[in-house]
């Protein structure tokens, strides 16, 4: 008889242990969402009037690796990137100390192209007129004055059809070139510096257009046959440009075009009060539930604090174990979950008073009070999870954060308020022989 017990509170222990380990150190596992330490919130929405709805979803889900490599590449710690429908990606970059630059590089196409330049000038002349020769296009190339401005300076009439692309790429890094400028240092593949050796050598004393987004950045001559497979882009960058044009170039190109169709900069300072009220609701409301459990039912009010205790814990230790990131409404969703915890075992208590007035024994009146009260500890929460399950899949930003916390804190509750408390009682009831109780 006893030996069943004591494989509940083996597995009691079990629990415990195990999300303890998946929580400790909390302020490492838990990632804090953008309303608790400020950061860049972005919605982009990827466009290709001329691919089916299957073709879009891959094309969002390439997309989305890569403005995920680029991130990455920027360092910013804990991003959230996840994709919402057929063809918008979600980022949340929390703690980035600068957003516009974050988000220009999120939303760089970085299409990189090598294409040659026509020497004739009376077909450049005639592309001028707006007359472009078939196979051509006119593009200008942009430069710094000495004032940093970007202006156009020369047309140049490239071939539309590119003799080399950025898909070729294997690394990107900044270096300097002889004036001593930074510039982007880029090195092919295999077959990339194949092509490119073929390239120059066939094209020698002509110019190469190294276009970036249908902007010419620099036309060198080609003077010989390049092998080894290296090429650079000057233009007169800054040191953080060039760094900015390597993450991209290094990360890929974007494969379709990209909108950002929302953006919203958190403030620090904002999220250092949000995280300041919201855990002092969270505390102050526990310690007063917990206070009011012991007085209004003596032991078994103690019994309900250690379920809500537990309960707290599986639901961080999941969150910890999911990756699941604790926004304010997410704290909001705990402090909920808190409420809904106590409230299952304060219809058990309830129903084992009622039980114990109609003169069953202790031993009766508890087994009853747990069996009939279930039916409406499973309605409520199995309704209430319902909700939470439906904002977390549906919801976007913070609505699905506080679906997360509600759906798990739900779950964790029909697994303390009736099996660990349960076997608490019943094996107290065993082991003291109680004849009375105090409820």
């Amino acid at each position: 008889m006893m030996k069943q017990y004591y494989y509940k509170f083996l597995v009691i222990a079990g629990v415990i242990a195990l999300f303890l380990y998946q929580l400790y150190p909390p302020h490492e596992k838990i990632k804090r969402g953008l309303d608790l330490q400020g950061g860049v919130h972005v919605v982009l929405e990827v466009e290709d009037a001329d691919k089916e709805d299957k073709s879009l979803s891959d094309l969002t889900e390439r997309a989305l690796e890569i403005i995920r490599n680029r991130i990455d590449a920027l360092g910013v710690t804990e991003p959230v990137i996840q994709k919402q429908g057929t063809n918008r990606i979600i980022v949340d970059l929390p703690g980035v100390d600068d957003p516009d630059k974050a988000i220009e590089i999120i939303g760089q196409t970085a299409l990189l192209e090598f294409k040659l330049v026509s020497d004739d000038s009376e077909l450049l002349s005639k592309a001028l007129e707006e007359n472009v020769p078939e196979g051509y296009q006119l593009l200008y190339h942009r430069e710094k004055d000495d004032r940093g401005i970007l202006r156009e300076t020369q047309p140049l009439l490239v071939k539309s059809e590119p003799e080399l692309t950025g898909q070729y790429i294997e690394d990107a890094y900044v270096g300097y070139d002889n004036s001593g400028f930074p510039d982007v240092n880029l090195k092919l593949n295999r077959e990339g510096a194949r092509i490119f050796e073929r390239v120059t050598a066939d094209n020698v004393n002509r110019r190469l257009a190294i276009v970036l987004d249908g902007v010419v950045r620099s036309a060198p001559v080609i003077r010989e046959r390049i092998g080894g497979g290296s090429a650079h882009i000057t233009g007169r960058f800054t040191v953080e440009e060039a760094r900015n044009l390597a993450i991209v170039l290094r990360a890929g190109a974007l494969p379709a075009k990209v909108d950002i169709i929302y953006r919203e900069v958190v403030g620090p300072t904002l999220g250092k009060a949000n995280i300041t009220q919201g855990f002092r609701a969270v505390i102050y409301g526990g310690i007063i539930v917990l206070i009011f459990m012991i007085v209004y039912f003596a032991a078994f009010g103690f019994l309900a604090d250690f379920a809500l205790a537990m309960n707290i814990l599986i639901l961080l230790g999941v969150m910890a174990s999911v990756k699941g990131v604790l926004t304010l409404p997410g704290i909001a969703g705990i402090a909920l979950t808190c409420g809904m915890a106590v409230d299952a075992n304060i219809l058990i208590f309830e129903r084992i008073r009622e039980e114990m007035k109609s003169g069953k024994s202790p031993k009766s009146s508890i087994d009853s009070g747990y069996r009939r009260a279930w039916s409406a500890i499973i309605d409520s929460n199995i309704t209430t999870l319902i909700v939470g399950l439906i904002l977390f899949f549906l919801g976007g930003g913070a609505v699905k954060g506080f679906g997360l916390t509600l759906s798990i804190g739900i779950m964790a509750n029909l697994f303390t308020a009736v099996f660990v408390t349960k076997s608490i009682v019943d094996w107290v009831m065993i082991t003291r022989k109680i004849e009375k109780l105090r409820i």
